[in-house]
């Protein structure tokens, strides 16, 4: 859990040295701007963008029942933020799966990608796809409405 906002906590740290610097040049401006950048920054990078997480289990038995595909990701990924910002309102359709916070969803991801865990990792009807284009990724979502 705590891995998962490593990043994000740097990123307003290095925000507030950075503003504390600015505001001892005499720029306070700058120094408002700068902290509202890296706290946007990390609050893009944090999992709070991302809709709930289940368990790999929880996840695959709700894809058998509805057909929805299941996103393993993890936070600080650069793609899977680029997938869940392309997939706008519709992310919320998906089942989402936090590799960091559950060791099944980990697994599964490892099998799929030969014992590595990238992310993200996309499965449709039990199959894996490995980083798919966004699009794709809506498609599968409109098939199982």
């Amino acid at each position: 859990m705590m891995r998962a906002w490593i990043l994000p906590v740097v990123l307003v740290l290095c925000g507030a040295v950075s503003a504390a610097g600015m505001i001892l040049a005499g720029k306070p401006g700058a120094a408002a701007v700068i902290i509202v950048l890296f706290v946007a920054f990390a609050g893009v990078n944090s999992p709070l963008i991302f809709p709930r997480s289940v368990g790999a289990l929880e996840a695959q038995r709700r894809s058998d029942a509805d057909g929805r595909p299941v996103i393993f990701w993890r936070p600080g990924c650069a793609y899977c933020l680029r997938l869940r910002m392309r997939l706008g309102r519709r992310a919320r359709r998906v089942h989402w799966v936090d590799i960091w916070r559950d060791p099944d969803g980990a697994a599964v991801v490892r099998a799929a990608n030969d014992g590595d865990e990238t992310v993200p990792t996309v499965l449709v009807a039990g199959r894996p796809y490995v980083n798919p284009d966004p699009a794709w990724v809506r498609e599968q979502l409109s098939r199982s409405a």
